[in-house]
């Protein structure tokens, strides 16, 4: 059955983080929505590789209106994090317990949403120390689940997050 998975970025996205995980999500038949600050804003990655048009703007939808919640990482999880629209809108989706998958600085968001603590959780080597700090139990392991929550490190993990991913929406 087709889910609804919410995508929330801004500009400097991780080209791969974004791409490789919603190919996977669109190959297993589930529905993407980019959401952003402002609807059909051009956000352009990291790498200047993937150029996406942003589908919805935050104030525009809701966490009920989907399934799940995919953070991909670069510099757009730390600029989205200085929005109360956005760490609002991450905390929805852990109030309603429904799956979060985030990779790199994805957790970042997370960590302003006040949602990580007591978590079994990994990320990018950079903000291990971030999210040791907000109580998370940090595992150096190229996918990690924890319930709602589905974290990867790097690009090189891609391939068992979108194996878990796909898993978790069935």
């Amino acid at each position: 059955m087709s889910k609804k998975v919410a995508v929330v970025l801004a500009d400097h996205f991780e080209d791969v983080e974004f791409t490789g995980p919603v190919d996977a999500l669109k190959e297993a038949g589930h529905e993407i929505t980019v959401i952003g600050a402002k609807k059909g804003a051009e956000l352009v990655g990291k790498q200047e590789e993937a150029k996406v048009n942003v589908d919805l703007s935050i104030d525009e939808t809701s966490a009920a209106d989907y399934d799940a919640l995919l953070i991909p990482g670069g510099f757009s999880p730390d600029l989205l994090r200085e929005d109360e629209r956005f760490v609002s809108f991450v905390e929805e989706f852990d109030m309603s317990k429904k799956p979060i998958f985030s990779i790199c600085h994805g957790p970042q968001l997370m960590i302003n949403a006040k949602i990580v603590k007591g978590r079994k959780m990994t990320g990018y080597k950079s903000i291990r120390i971030d999210l040791e700090n907000a109580g998370v139990d940090f595992a150096d392991e190229e996918v990690v689940v924890d319930d709602n929550f589905i974290s990867s490190r790097q690009p090189d993990d891609i391939p068992a997050f979108n194996r878990e991913i796909v898993a978790k929406l069935g």
